[in-house]
């Protein structure tokens, strides 16, 4: 998961980047959304082996206003305060599921905004997803095509998908990030009023919190770790 808001030095502190409000850096801010996706597709993490990092040590403190994730820029002359929090998280880890993996996060990537990605590769064939071209979805179908036109097919979204019948008409309609938070508002509600679990619960919450405490762990020792 790469974005670029916090690359340029001016931007000012805010408590994204304090872990005293925070708990982490990029490693609970973004890291997550990447390794939830990734433990949706290949089941959960065992261990890990990671490397975390902070590039910018202190940043200006920008007095009042609101968080506007790096739009603001500072002068050279305002007040510094340091950061103790992560700026890139980087792991490969091994999946319950027998998969292999790495996962990348950072808000520092000049020229990513968004750029929330997954690919994935079996023994059938391969996918790859971005956020930023969210309706596509991009697959190869391995031995079932010719040699000569084996390669990525684009999927797009419709009516076919899940609440494709209020959000997409037709294929390639597309909805974004607002249709999105409806979809989530619908189902939580829907799960309280049906007395039922939804699929991302709770318990996904926690065993993404014991992925990221191995993390910091490994970082620390330099070593492998198991999720515990």
């Amino acid at each position: 998961y790469l974005q670029s808001w916090s690359a340029d030095p001016r931007s000012p502190l805010s408590w994204r980047f304090v872990k005293e409000t925070a708990g982490a850096g990029t490693l609970g801010d973004i890291f997550t959304h990447a390794l939830d996706i990734a433990q949706y597709l290949a089941g959960n993490v065992t261990d890990v082996v990671s490397m975390v990092k902070t590039y910018i040590k202190e940043r200006p403190v920008q007095e009042g206003g609101v968080d506007l994730l790096g739009t603001v820029k500072l002068g050279d002359d305002a007040k510094k305060q340091v950061v103790d929090v992560d700026d890139e998280v980087s792991i490969l880890c091994n999946f319950d599921s027998g998969a292999i993996g790495s996962v990348e996060a950072t808000r520092m990537a000049w020229g990513r905004n968004n750029y929330l990605t997954v690919e994935v590769h079996g023994t059938k064939g391969s996918l790859t997803w971005n956020y930023e071209r969210l309706n596509e979805l991009e697959v190869c179908y391995g031995m079932e095509d010719n040699d000569g036109e084996r390669g990525f097919r684009k999927i797009y979204t419709g009516p076919a998908n899940p609440h494709g019948d209020v959000t997409w008409n037709i294929p390639g309609m597309n909805i974004g990030y607002g249709e999105l938070k409806a979809i989530e508002a619908y189902e939580f509600a829907k799960a309280v009023v049906g007395g039922y679990q939804p699929t991302t619960n709770f318990t996904v919450g926690y065993q993404l919190d014991r992925v990221c405490e191995a993390v910091l762990e490994s970082n620390e020792k330099k070593a492998w770790v198991q999720v515990k």
